[in-house]
């Protein structure tokens, strides 16, 4: 998975996100070049759940059904 700058360049490659514990674990590359392991507690899940209003939300779950451009 690809996280993208607005001007398309690679800002971060993910290459794995798995559980550990009560967290998740996301393992990637930043800029092609910085190896990175971060961890997502739940709070922050939850953050980042309520800063999507439920339109946004819905527009995530569709993403999945979409092809990339």
């Amino acid at each position: 998975m690809k996280l993208y700058a607005f001007d398309n360049s690679d800002l971060m490659e993910i290459s794995g996100i798995y559980p550990e514990g009560d967290n998740l674990i996301v393992e990637g590359t930043i800029m092609g070049a910085m190896p990175i392991r971060a961890i997502v507690k739940p709070s922050e899940v939850r953050r980042a759940m309520g800063m999507m209003d439920t339109k946004t939300k819905m527009h995530a779950a569709g993403m999945l059904f979409k092809n990339s451009r």
